[in-house]
């Protein structure tokens, strides 16, 4: 009996599997039978109403005076000490012969915004076109402050007529006028009676839409009725004494709802003057729209400053450390400006990238003649974007604008169920944010001028932060490299293994044989040295790589370095996850951030011959969640602290990405704020800190910036490069550009270097450059430090001994003497003049070598 129970028992075990799977299909199959799906409601946005004022809208603060056109929103600016006076938009746009009908509503807009679809379509929407021309408005002034209240849609234009009148009203305001007038405007009024209703009439309709009509006859105007003939009515009724506050009491007579199946999109736009700045903020509270059609970009002042046909100046954009686009350049065939500021956003995903785009710093600017703003973005400029074109493409103007992203968007991979693409997109927009740029302007059109403009402001923004330097030689940034992965066959297996390039002590010899040889002022960025080496595992520990030496060598290292006067930065990886699993402490789905699909945010490289991700498992990484991020950026810098040295951050203060975790998301202008947060606190607790690139919020707590993108790409449609944001923090903060050593021109390099104001950089390693054959890092190929050692003396002492001096002062000028050859000045008078071209070149007496560069005091 026992063996039949005990097979009985088996036999049960074996079905139970089964059991619960069918239990769960049939419970899911109930759930779903019951279970009513919620009904999408669709979102109703009120259009605002234009009051139909008349006299222009002015506030004047002392320094700046802005007149507003009421009709249109379009405003006047002008700069009380000058004279100047600047034009939201240009003044003949709709006369332009260069510009199609739709191009003139663009000119004359204020606002321009687009919203989207699941399928990804965009629509553009501009101010005049879309609401000043519809009435569907409101300016709301204040105390040195304009607010305009946008509704943007293809709403029917609002006329201040009577949408429904009483009969002994309609017939009052009829007796005023002629009778061949009133004859005319009766024909596009239908009237009503109850007690009188044809059979096509529905009385309950009638009753609902105009409940009035119970104890009144009415006349209701016909919605065929064409605006030329209304704007005919809206004079013969305005003649005849009817007010808008007769209007709006008429309005409310009006239950019925003539609702257009276009979308409607509520934004404000508030125009404060604050000194000599004007500040133009959207706040995010304040936006509306149905998310069947979210807004997609929003561009404030598309065309502010834009320079006409006849003008003569040039747009300012942050291309590198600045370019220069001129007026009227004539480089029509070229592709207008367009970069990312901060790059892109690595939480978004892309098919394919040809190049990417970004700006390190928020500011563009326009100058003409004798004047110039810069307009620096403030809040939200994480979302921005700057583009910029020259007059001759579409109509006949230069202009230059930031356009910000507000739902950002994923294309879903939907294979062969749909024909078209679809999207999902964020609509948990952030309420406390609010977009705001600030347009200062300058008595000069010199972009030194508004370099130095640039400058104060950043002073005053980070203020006791920007301090200058008290460098009395070249800063130079010496990286060594500790470790490299290579895969070894391990009992028959592939196996990444840690390949040492510079031990510890190898490192001390290298500082210790430049610093025998003259070298000072040295920020060693120790790289590859803890977690498995250069493409590190994530930092939810750190643990030197035994290859390279022991924790006690690595802090006699340190100590040996600094004792010398140099600094030692340990660097690190805190943003992404390579080649990490569970043992090194990292989960994908857990520690991941998330994309809009709420998929883990899994980064590819990109081939250099399709443009499209490189799928493959080996070469993929993580973006990590945010919070995470952050941790391990504090366990990087705690690791720093322990053995004495500073911290050298590979992506923080260079790469900025959203995180849409379901339960803890954070926009990228979230993500910003705490990166500041971050920074500040590491500089305010004394540790050294080595960022790279140098985004503009990061600069001013960061003792050493390497790598920084100084000629960026030069664009056709660039005119000339200039040092604009090397002319605002030179002095203030030291900086390098690329390795001179490896990055394939190091003539160029180091003539940038002279031109820009930069310190040095070099990459160096023990190991000879063989070392890197059959790995990923055949970058490191020209690092060997015995190779490079005499080339690397011979440029650091001549270019210390003319231009050492120069790095604790301001660069106070700069000029392109022509397409090749460059003068960069100093505080104290020095000159350095940069000749990139392949013939000598004489100015002032001074004679520069072909692809060389003189410096006079």
């Amino acid at each position: 009996m026992d063996e039949i129970k005990k097979k009985i028992l088996q036999g049960f075990l074996k079905l139970l599997p089964s059991i619960l799977i069918l239990c769960i299909i049939v419970g899911g199959v109930a759930y779903i039978v019951n279970t009513t799906a919620p009904t999408e409601e669709k979102t109703i946005v009120a259009p605002y109403a234009f009051d139909g004022r008349e006299d222009n809208v002015v506030i004047d603060n002392g320094q700046l005076k802005l007149t507003m056109d009421p009709k249109t929103t379009e405003f006047s600016l002008e700069v009380k000490d000058s004279g100047k006076v600047w034009y939201s938009n240009p003044q003949k746009a709709a006369e332009d012969a260069a510009a199609l009908d739709d191009q003139k509503l663009f000119l004359q807009s204020p606002l321009v915004m687009s919203y989207s679809i699941t399928q990804g379509l965009e629509t553009t929407y501009n101010s005049f076109g879309f609401s000043a021309q519809n009435g569907i408005y409101e300016i709301v002034p204040g105390d040195n402050e304009i607010r305009v209240n946008y509704s943007l849609g293809s709403v029917q234009k609002e006329f201040t007529i009577p949408p429904v009148i009483t009969k002994e009203r309609f017939e009052e305001y009829l007796g005023k006028m002629e009778k061949k007038e009133a004859d005319l405007i009766k024909q596009y009024y239908k009237k009503y009676d109850i007690n009188k209703l044809t059979p096509k009439d529905n009385k309950d309709e009638l009753l609902a839409n105009y409940p009035i009509i119970e104890t009144n006859v009415i006349y209701v105007l016909r919605t065929a009725t064409k605006d030329n003939v209304r704007k005919t009515i809206q004079d013969k009724f305005e003649a005849a004494g009817y007010t808008y506050d007769d209007y709006l009491a008429d309005k409310e007579l009006d239950l019925s709802t003539n609702a257009s199946e276009t979308p409607v999109f509520n934004v404000s736009v508030i125009y404060k003057l604050e000194g000599k700045d004007l500040v133009v903020e959207v706040p995010f509270k304040d936006l509306e729209f149905d998310k069947e059609t979210p807004i997609y970009t929003i561009t404030p002042l598309p065309y502010f400053g834009a320079g006409g046909p006849e003008d003569e100046g040039f747009m300012l954009v942050p291309e590198g450390g600045g370019a220069l686009i001129n007026f009227n350049n004539g480089k029509t065939s070229q592709s207008s400006y367009y970069t990312n500021v901060y790059g892109w956003d690595m939480c978004v995903t892309r098919d394919a990238v040809v190049h990417n785009t970004r700006a390190y710093y928020g500011v563009y600017g326009v100058s003409e003649g004798n004047d110039s703003f810069i307009c620096t973005l403030e809040n939200g400029r994480a979302y921005a974007a700057i583009q910029a074109d020259i007059a001759g493409k579409n109509h006949s103007y230069n202009f230059v604008n930031a356009k910000y992203s507000i739902c950002q968007r994923e294309k879903y991979d939907v294979g062969d169920i749909a024909n078209s693409d679809i999207y999902e997109y964020d609509l948990n927009l952030p309420e406390d944010e609010v977009l705001s740029q600030r347009y200062t302007f300058v008595n000069s059109g010199s972009y030194v001028d508004m370099a130095k403009t640039y400058s104060t402001y950043l002073q005053k923004e980070y203020a006791g932060y920007l301090d200058l330097v008290n460098d009395t030689s070249t800063p130079v940034a010496i990286e060594l490299v500790g470790a490299i992965d290579k895969v070894k066959q391990i009992v028959g297996i592939p196996v990444k293994r840690p390949l040492k390039l510079t031990s510890y002590k190898e490192a001390q010899g290298i500082i210790d044989e430049l610093t025998a040889s003259g070298v000072s002022n040295m920020n060693v960025k120790m790289t590859g040295w803890c977690n498995g080496g250069v493409e590190q595992k994530v930092l939810s520990k750190t643990k030197t790589v035994g290859a390279l030496g022991s924790g006690k060598d690595l802090s006699n290292m340190v100590s040996e370095v600094q004792a010398n006067g140099n600094t030692v930065y340990l660097n690190g990886i805190t943003q992404y996850a390579y080649d990490s699993d569970l043992l090194d402490g990292f989960f994908s789905y857990r520690d991941a951030a998330k994309l809009i699909s709420k998929q883990r945010a899994e980064l590819f490289e990109y081939s250099h011959v399709t443009y499209a991700q490189r799928e493959n498992a080996d070469l993929s990484y993580y973006l990590l969640h945010t919070d995470l991020a952050n941790k391990y950026a504090n366990n990087l810098v705690k690791a720093a602290n322990k053995y004495g040295a500073g911290a050298s951050f590979q992506d923080l203060g260079e790469d900025l990405s959203s995180d849409f975790y379901r339960k803890n998301p954070n926009s990228r202008e979230a993500v910003l704020n705490k990166q500041v947060e971050l920074l500040k606190g590491y500089n305010d607790n004394g540790t050294p800190l080595m960022i790279n690139m140098g985004n503009d919020y990061a600069i001013p707590f960061a003792k050493m910036v390497t790598n920084m993108d100084l000629r960026g790409s030069e664009y056709t449609i660039l005119d000339e490069c200039v040092p604009f944001f090397q002319l605002a923090v030179h002095g203030r903060v030291d900086y390098t550009g690329e390795p001179i050593n490896i990055n394939g021109n190091p003539e160029n390099e180091v003539l940038y270097a002279a031109e820009y104001g930069a310190g040095l950089q070099f990459t160096f390693m023990e190991e000879s450059s063989f070392a890197t054959q059959k790995t990923l890092y055949t970058d490191y190929y020209g690092s060997h430090f015995d190779s490079w050692k005499e080339k690397m003396l011979e440029i650091y002492n001549r270019y210390n001994s003319e231009l050492g001096h120069t790095f604790n002062q301001e660069m106070t000028g700069h000029d392109n003497l022509t397409g090749d050859v460059s003068c960069t000045e100093y505080a104290d008078g020095t000159k350095v003049y940069v000749n990139y071209g392949y013939a000598d070149y004489t100015v002032n007496g001074v004679d520069v070598p072909a692809r060389d560069y003189v410096v006079t005091r």
